[in-house]
């Protein structure tokens, strides 16, 4: 119990790091790669995420999604599910699949999960992308676009990310 609170003090600092160390991109280039980081427990209509890449003509082998579940064991998915173990200490990334995703550049990454979690963040903050977009609210600095929709509207979302990226001229 006592090793989880400094491990969570841990990773609360290295998030903090990686907020102020954060470079925000200014460019307006179309997005042709995207990233999706989702919490499983949340979302109950996968299709809908996994559609997201033809609803932004984003080519398939441009589109990645990783999963993350509070559960140790997640039933098999099509894309790789992680748990707070693969998680360490000041953010330390213990799965290579997991590494391997934070580390590719992606025009825009997506974090769609709505309970304030800190190990969501912290890979949120790690992911390697030029425009980050998500729904959760609590804290701002994450995000480059926010969109505030219930959990359950996924389809609301897709039309809201598609009226705001046209206005933003980056599809």
């Amino acid at each position: 119990m006592i090793l989880k609170g400094f491990r969570e003090k841990s990773n609360k600092k290295y998030f903090n790091k990686m907020l102020a160390n954060r470079k925000v991109s200014n460019t307006s280039k179309p997005i042709e790669s995207l990233g999706v980081i989702l919490n499983i427990d949340e979302v109950s209509n996968i299709e809908a995420i996994k559609s997201m890449s033809k609803f932004l003509n984003i080519r398939p082998n441009s589109f990645k999604i990783i999963a993350y579940s509070e559960a140790e064991q997640v039933e098999a998915m099509e894309f790789p599910c992680y748990s707070p173990k693969d998680i360490g200490w000041g953010g330390k990334i213990k799965n290579i699949e997991l590494d391997m995703f934070l580390k590719t550049k992606f025009d825009a990454l997506i974090s769609y999960y709505f309970t304030d979690n800190l190990d969501l963040k912290v890979l949120t903050a790690a992911a390697n992308a030029d425009f980050k977009i998500g729904v959760l609210q609590e804290e701002q600095r994450l995000n480059d676009l926010i969109i505030n929709v219930n959990p359950e509207a996924i389809e609301v979302f897709k039309k809201e990310l598609l009226k705001y990226l046209s206005i933003l001229k980056r599809i």
